[in-house]
């Protein structure tokens, strides 16, 4: 059976029959390398064939030649070595000849097909379908050997194939089943009853191949991968040193033996079947090889007996693969277009599109920008093109490789059906040209113009003589239409250049069309003749395929910019991370930041929309650092240099903010640990527009006047803790205005007490006395701070500063809870000062009032901290997809007999670990502005699971509680990975027999782990199972009583000492 997983290749060989294209193709193997597509370790090869025509067969020695000289090299030999080859994992890729619909050959055609979001963007060509393929399904588990397919065909293998390996030895097919008729065309294997490989036919009549029909009608066709186990490929190698093969390989070239072509199938494989007896195999004249009694037969007789003296007796097996479809990418255009219209679900692939509504279903837009009014007919296909509208492409039209944003005049391409236009970059000596083709998707390519089935445009060859005047001569040279060779591939069609008025355009094409205003008639005629002119094959071999492809790239980036834009000012989860490492890698980034900046500046009416830019700026410099290079991602962002662009962000000049801190970039860029402070400070900028857009919700706090304490009085407040029972996560901002927020929490009562509390009064003396204690009112261990002048206030947004946080009162929990102190106390302070002086607030205000207080401590945070502790009960509160941020809260109408079953199985465990939520809050939202499709999809389900545990509480199910409890402590971990220490790990496992649901309570990390057990009054029973588990420390177990209450102002009279006894 197949292994899982992929195979880890030594060497990927990728064979080009230009020369020139080796640069352009190696650099495509490299970033997919950089990818992550291929293996880091492999070593990457682009081989050029020595010669024209050299037949797969010889492209296939000449590529194991250069990776066995390579690996030679690696291994310290000196001369090319077969013990080389042993444990390694050889593919050779064979690109094949020039495809008509694509410049850059069957290969790096790009499909209409997107991978799910991975680690950076990219194309998805015929290659790639094909690498991840053979690595995944068909030669995962392989023994070590050369694997050989082409890349002129799309295979599709719904599943692995089953292949036994154990033992192997020998040569293997895969096969894939075709029809009868489409099997006339291409070759088929006859096999016998083991699968043993009798023989091969190459476009054999019907009756024959009839004979190797399997059991469901189909037959076996050749196509594609061939495996050769090791000893085979050092047989196989070896004749590379011995005339006439040495004249497949580069160093026969350069030794000057003469070349010789020879087929992989029809020549190598061909001399292991069963049937064929030695006569046949040296002797035989078989279609699409080079002759064995031509000028070079003595050669090929030779080569071939080389052949079946090195490989014969070698077994050839074949492995059918059922299932499996074969689409072998032939010269038609119709089947091309219609390929590409029926090959996977997206309208739209790595495109942008100013008017969507214009592209219709059924058509594929790939690589391309569309501005203004273009529509795209059903069944039509725009590829690798930036057009300017109007423009209509109807049904079964290809256009591709054209460039309109810069054009003077807009050309009238007035199409009919089936029509495909193309724009060629060509390299004719030092001249660049991009020269402009068009045919009919039913044109037949290679047969001659006297042939019934000729046409161009799809209209016979005398409609277009008789419409242009020009004679067959003009197309082919003196013998015109009765030439052998004559075809439509060879006829000179197609203006490039005129010796007065230089490059031809689309001008061109719109003549050959017969568009009016496009030099039709007797003059476009004396245009056309007096043009240089090239066919259709001539284009194709003076291709300029790195030109070619830093076009298609230039417009892959262009196009994501464009995206990128339209999906930070329309608020998508789309993530732009794929695309920011794409244009890191690309080189791009550059450009990238620029329309970063862009769209940052211009969003002051969404400020939520500008800090997500500045966000994924810092993740643009975090990704020039390089992964786990500079240091982490998170840290102080207080650096002077950027204060200046920090002050105008702060002063609401949002435009002059973005570009001093573009100016501030500028300085940074040098070394990776520069790039990851600028990216800090990028974050930092975020959460100024952050905090601006949550203050927002100072509008929703409304305070009145009442009246005022005597001076010495105490006004005191009480608090309970909150446990959060699901949806957390979901109110931190920018989540909580973006997506919008559901949190459903108790307020709780822990050991019988409430646990947090302030109380204020007025003194003579005009100064603030600030008097922080972690052990009760009345605890002789505090702090105190005293602010005399307005300056000693400066210093608030400084969590770290003495009193910064405002903990002038009182909390019986540890520090990092997880149980919501820092909000809770902050609403605290609030009430108390608000009663000192007189003021009148409701909670909703309260509420509020806290939301804006932590964002002007910069402690950031969400909303259901203080909800938790301010309002009674168990509610359930939510926050919409929208600013300002308001914040409403149900209480949760709850039976009696509910509540105290609920209160007699809730228990907490104190771990003994703390850890800061402000660290796990700056990683969860950075997830969050990457949009991350695991954070995303997490926040859907918080939100929903809220809404189940809702419903949950009101129907009196506590075993449903409980499963909304797990899988909320599920989600936690999902939003914040690491947040379960190992020891809290082993806590849980070991009560997990005793309880419905847990969680740790708040972001996680440490702090209190609460618990909903099956059971009522479980406290001593869990402190005993606790006991006996290992590897804990130190821990503590508290009862749980749910407050109804709320905030609870006490009168003056009630003001009383208590001692804390709760853990450090």
């Amino acid at each position: 059976m197949a292994c899982q997983g992929a195979l880890d290749w030594t060497v990927i060989v990728l064979t080009c029959q230009h020369k020139d294209s080796v640069y352009a193709f190696q650099r495509e193997l490299e970033v997919r390398q950089q990818c992550g597509c291929l293996p880091q370790g492999a070593l990457l090869l682009t081989v050029a064939d020595p010669q024209e025509r050299l037949g797969s067969g010889g492209a296939t020695l000449n590529a194991l030649l250069v990776a066995a000289e390579h690996l030679s090299a690696r291994a310290g030999y000196t001369v090319v070595t077969a013990d080389a080859l042993e444990d390694a994992y050889i593919l050779i890729l064979h690109t094949g000849r020039d495809f008509p619909w694509d410049s850059c050959g069957r290969a790096f055609c790009w499909l209409p097909v997107q991978e799910p979001p991975g680690l950076v963007e990219r194309p998805m060509c015929c290659l790639d379908l094909l690498l991840d393929c053979l690595t995944h399904k068909v030669c995962s588990g392989s023994p070590p050997g050369v694997w050989v397919c082409s890349t002129d065909m799309i295979l599709t293998l719904p599943s692995a194939p089953v292949m036994s390996w154990e033992g192997f030895s020998g040569v293997r097919v895969l096969s894939l089943p075709g029809d009868v008729s489409y099997a006339t065309s291409h070759g088929v294997y006859v096999t016998d009853e083991q699968d043993r490989v009798c023989d091969i036919i190459y476009r054999g009549p019907e009756e024959k191949i009839r004979q190797a029909a399997r059991p469901d009608g189909k037959v076996p066709l050749v196509s594609g991968p061939v495996f050769f186990c090791r000893e085979v490929s050092e047989r196989l190698l070896q004749t590379h040193v011995t005339p006439p093969l040495d004249g497949c390989t580069y160093l026969g070239m350069d030794s000057g033996a003469p070349p010789l072509q020879i087929s992989l199938f029809l020549d190598v494989l061909l001399c292991l079947c069963l049937d064929v007896s030695e006569t046949r195999f040296v002797s035989e004249e078989r279609q699409g090889c080079a002759s064995p009694h031509g000028t070079q037969g003595a050669a090929v007789r030779s080569a071939r007996a080389l052949l079946w003296r090195a490989l014969r007796g070698t077994p050839l097996s074949l492995v059918y693969v059922p299932d499996g479809r074969y689409d072998y990418m032939t010269l038609s255009g119709y089947k091309h277009v219609r390929r590409l219209t029926t090959t996977g679900r997206e309208i739209e692939t790595l495109s942008h599109l100013q008017n969507a509504q214009g592209v219709c279903a059924g058509s594929r837009v790939i690589n391309s920008v569309l501005v203004g009014e273009v529509s795209v007919s059903s069944g039509a296909v725009v590829q690798h093109c930036h057009l300017k509208g109007p423009v209509h492409v109807p049904s079964g039209c290809l256009i591709s490789g054209l460039e309109m944003s810069t054009l003077t005049r807009a050309p009238q391409l007035a199409l009919l059906n089936d029509i495909i236009i193309q724009g060629h970059r060509v390299l004719m000596g030092e001249l660049k040209l991009t020269v402009f083709t068009v045919l009919g998707a039913q044109d037949d390519l290679e047969v001659g113009p006297d042939d019934p089935a000729a046409t161009f445009l799809n209209h016979k060859w005398t409609d277009f003589y008789s419409r242009t005047g020009i004679q067959p001569a003009e197309l082919w040279g003196a013998g015109g239409e009765g030439d052998a060779r004559a075809c439509l591939l060879d006829a000179r069609l197609f203006p490039v250049f005129q010796p007065r008025g230089g490059a031809v355009g689309l001008e061109g094409v719109e003549w050959l069309l017969g568009v009016a205003g496009g030099g039709a008639g007797a003059g476009g005629a004396e245009l056309w003749r007096a043009a240089w002119r090239l066919s259709l094959r001539e284009v194709l071999s003076c291709t300029d395929q790195q030109g070619e492809l830093h076009w298609r790239e230039e417009l892959f980036f262009r196009a994501a910019r464009r995206r990128a834009g339209d999906t930070l000012r329309g608020r998508t989860d789309r993530s732009l991370l794929p695309s920011i490492r794409a244009a890191v890698l690309g080189g791009q980034q550059e450009a990238l930041l620029k329309t970063l900046d862009s769209v940052a500046a211009g969003s002051q009416e969404d400020l939520g929309v500008a800090a997500r830019c500045l966000a994924c700026i810092a993740d643009v410099l975090g990704c020039l650092a390089g992964e786990g290079k500079g240091g982490l991602r998170s840290g102080p962002a207080a650096n002077p240099s950027w204060a200046p662009a920090f002050a105008l962000l702060e002063g609401g000049d949002l435009p002059g903010g973005v570009e001093a801190l573009a100016e501030q970039r500028r300085n940074w860029g040098s070394r990776p640990d520069l790039l990851v402070r600028a990216a800090r400070h990028y974050e930092g900028a975020g959460q100024v527009l952050l905090r601006q857009a949550v203050m927002s919700a100072q509008r929703f706090v409304s305070i009145g006047q009442g009246k005022i304490p005597p001076i010495g009085e105490w006004q005191e407040v009480e608090c309970p803790a909150r446990l959060d029972l699901s949806g957390g996560w979901s109110d931190t901002p920018p989540i909580a205005f973006e997506r919008g927020g559901a949190v459903v929490n108790v307020a709780v009562k822990v050991d019988g007490r409430r646990p947090i509390g302030a109380k204020a009064r007025r003194i003579k003396e005009p100064r603030l006395i600030l008097v922080s204690s972690s052990s009760g009112r009345d605890c002789r261990v505090a702090t105190e701070t005293i602010c005399e002048t307005l300056r000693d206030l400066e210093d608030h947004c400084q969590p770290h500063a003495p009193g910064a946080l405002l903990k002038a009162v009182w909390s019986l929990l540890p520090h990092g809870s997880g149980l919501g102190t820092s909000s809770i106390l902050a609403g605290a302070v609030l009430a108390a000062v608000y009663r000192c002086t007189g003021r009148t607030f409701d909670t909703d205000s309260l509420i509020h009032a806290v939301l804006h207080l932590e964002q002007t401590l910069t402690t950031g945070g969400g909303w259901q901290d203080q909800v938790g502790g301010l309002v009674g009960g168990v509610k359930l509160a939510r926050s919409r997809a929208s600013l300002p941020l308001k914040v409403e809260v149900e209480r949760l109408d709850l039976s009696q007999d509910f509540l105290l079953s609920l209160q007699q199985r809730l228990l907490l465990v104190y771990t003994g670990k703390t850890r800061l939520a402000r660290n796990l809050l700056q990683d969860v939202v950075r997830s969050w502005y990457s949009r991350l499709p695991s954070i995303v999809e997490n926040t859907e389900r918080l939100v929903s699971n809220a809404e189940e545990c809702a419903r949950a509480c009101a129907e009196g199910s506590l075993s449903r509680l409980g499963v909304c409890l797990d899988r909320y402590w599920q989600q936690k971990k999902a939003m914040a990975p690491g947040c379960e220490p190992t020891a809290v790990r082993t806590m849980m496992a070991a009560l997990r027999p005793l309880t419905l649901g847990q969680s740790l309570a708040g972001a996680g990390g440490g702090g209190f782990l609460f618990l909903l057990t099956s059971e009522p009054l479980q406290e001593e029973r869990v402190r005993q199972v606790l006991r006996n588990t290992q590897g804990l420390g130190d821990f503590s177990v508290h009862s749980v009583e749910i407050d109804t209450q709320g905030i609870s102002l006490l009168q003056p009279s009630q003001s009383r000492g208590v001692d804390g006894t709760m853990p450090p």
